[in-house]
């Protein structure tokens, strides 16, 4: 067995746990604790398929500034379990059906999926994800509205200064 396979399944597991825990905490800060974990796991999931921009996309973007910003929704709601209402009966009942249809769904995709067996996917190069490859593309390809996209973001930066500045 190989280290690659080994993580792989190691980060699975790691990725399903995790979101079950998600599911499962009755604290919400503690679920956004463990939905950061997730994304942890599937950024290393992106790296093991050898696409290092997207891992970082991820980790910037999703286990960084969404968390942050999930984080401070929660603690500004003040949720408790006292304040919050009880479930309707029949809305139980609604979401047990979708789930067991969804797992139906899902379990359906599956047995489809391995009934495909001697199907291979073709592959190209190994390197289409790596950060090299998208800077050589960036800076000789598509520079000029890689440059004006920058001077739009240093726009939006300097308007938003200008706006939010006491007078």
């Amino acid at each position: 067995m190989s280290i690659t396979v080994v993580l792989f399944w190691f980060l699975t597991a790691l990725a399903l746990l995790s979101a079950i825990m998600v599911l499962l905490s009755k604290n919400p800060v503690h679920s956004v604790l463990w939905l950061i974990v997730v994304f942890f796991a599937i950024s290393g999931h992106y790296i093991l398929l050898n696409a290092q921009f997207l891992a970082i996309v991820n980790l910037i973007v999703y286990a960084g500034a969404i968390m942050v910003l999930f984080l401070f929704v929660i603690m500004l709601m003040n949720l408790n379990a006292e304040t919050e209402p009880q479930k309707n009966t029949w809305l139980k009942l609604a979401g047990a059906i979708s789930g067991g249809s969804l797992l139906l769904i899902l379990v359906s995709v599956i047995r489809s999926a391995t009934d495909m067996t001697g199907r291979t996917a073709q592959v190209g190069e190994g390197n289409i994800g790596l950060i090299s490859n998208l800077g050589k593309a960036l800076f000789s390809e598509y520079v000029v509205p890689f440059e004006i996209s920058s001077v739009l973001f240093l726009s939006a930066m300097v308007g938003a200064v200008v706006i939010g500045k006491k007078d």
